[in-house]
């Protein structure tokens, strides 16, 4: 098995979690946020469902410039779904034809003409976006809380759902 095939699982499962939680943010919440310094719903879930489609761009290009980048800006729930599942294809395609050596070359984020982060792809892949997919959906968990909206059932049940 090749260190991609074990993202592609890995991938595909907390694709599949993170899914149950993206149905169920509602439009009509976008502009919710619980702090003034916290993202709001509908960014939040913007970011997450953008995540996943980072990684072809990963594996295909030696380096991103984050210089004018614009995070997504959702309207409805299906533009979240949409904009997910299309990364989430993506990234498992690339990922099923990806080499040991690509994912051990190094991958560089710049932005403002300095390297802000240089590592392994399989590092990137790990950390910028799987852990941070993960990372995000354990906010989005909250939100739903703090929205009467029912938690989904994640690594075990929860308050909502058994297993």
């Amino acid at each position: 098995m090749t260190i991609a095939e074990g993202f592609v699982m890995e991938l595909a499962h907390e694709a599949g979690l993170t899914r149950k939680c993206l149905e169920r943010v509602p439009a009509d919440k976008f502009g919710w946020q619980p702090h003034t310094k916290s993202m709001n719903f509908g960014t939040l879930a913007g970011h997450i469902a953008e995540i996943p489609g980072w990684t072809a761009g990963i594996i295909q290009q030696p380096e991103w410039v984050i210089d004018g980048y614009q995070a997504p800006k959702p309207v409805t729930n299906a533009d979240l779904l949409t904009a997910f599942d299309g990364g989430v294809a993506a990234a498992l395609a690339e990922l099923k034809k990806t080499s040991d050596e690509t994912m051990m070359g190094t991958w560089q984020l710049k932005g403002g003409g300095q390297v802000i982060v240089e590592m392994p792809r399989v590092a990137v892949v790990r950390v910028w976006v799987l852990s941070h997919m993960i990372h995000h959906r354990g906010q989005i968990t909250v939100y739903l809380r703090e929205n009467d909206i029912a938690v989904p059932s994640i690594y075990g049940g929860s308050a909502d759902e058994k297993e």
